[in-house]
């Protein structure tokens, strides 16, 4: 039996496009079927221009991709736009490696984390943290990310699991999600070809268990799927068409 999921896409995917021309690619992210977008930037838009676009396109600002050294330098700011364009949450997507090479650089991370996350939380948003596969490195017999999750709140700290990163860094992400119920709210759904580099894939056209990603994700408290892919081979409107259609195919949507 197939699983349900609304699914978004991350405009990073659709960089170049959306460099030329943000509201444009927004139409046809609309267009193509998906229901909310994740952002990565703002395209240099006033946020009540963006917000009256999505709002044209029926498209949902589900999250935002913003740089903890951003919200370090202006974190009122940043919330202040996520307001004005309907965002309800905002995601730390990388950490550089000082910040996460030692099981000390974890433990400061959580902690900055936990205050920003209180008043992001105050404000009426969620933040949440982003993995690659870097979180898989184990430190005491820890992984970075374990350690980050022991060290913050369920309700202050939220996870976007990126399931590809997960698999590449050799663990099993359904197995890893089935141990975070009620942490994670998005799932990066991308997809692998072993042996390929870049080796990135539209989502069903690799070897990741994209059904039972989705299965776990909706048994755990998931509430986005969200497509993206880092590096396209096909031109990258086409790669997130073929995506959205094999969602389609497999009853996702």
């Amino acid at each position: 039996m197939s699983v349900k999921m609304p699914i978004a896409l991350q405009l990073y995917t659709l960089r170049s496009e959306a460099e030329k021309d943000f509201i444009g690619t927004l139409k046809k992210v609309a267009e193509l079927g998906y229901q909310g977008v994740e952002f990565a930037g703002y395209g240099g838009l006033p946020a009540d221009e963006l917000r009256d676009a999505l709002r044209e396109f029926n498209l949902v600002p589900v999250n935002s991709h913003v740089a903890i050294e951003r919200l370090e330098k202006d974190l009122d700011g940043e919330i202040s736009y996520a307001l004005g364009i309907g965002l309800k949450d905002i995601t730390v997507p990388y950490l550089v490696e000082n910040r996460r090479n030692s099981k000390e650089a974890w433990i400061a991370v959580a902690r900055q984390l936990q205050d920003m996350g209180k008043k992001i939380k105050e404000a009426g948003l969620n933040l949440h943290y982003h993995n690659h596969a870097f979180e898989f490195q184990k430190f005491d017999g820890k992984y970075g990310l374990d350690i980050l999750i022991d060290n913050t709140d369920a309700d202050v700290v939220k996870l976007e699991v990126d399931t590809f990163w997960v698999q590449y860094a050799g663990v099993d992400p359904v197995d890893y999600l089935k141990g975070l119920s009620g942490r994670v709210t998005m799932v990066h759904l991308k997809d692998m070809i072993k042996g390929q580099e870049p080796p990135f894939a539209e989502v069903g056209e690799g070897c990741i268990d994209i059904a039972g990603i989705i299965r776990v994700s909706r048994e755990i408290g998931v509430q986005w799927g969200i497509v993206e892919q880092d590096v396209c081979q096909r031109p990258p409107l086409e790669s997130v068409k073929l995506s959205i259609d094999n969602l389609k195919n497999m009853g996702v949507i």
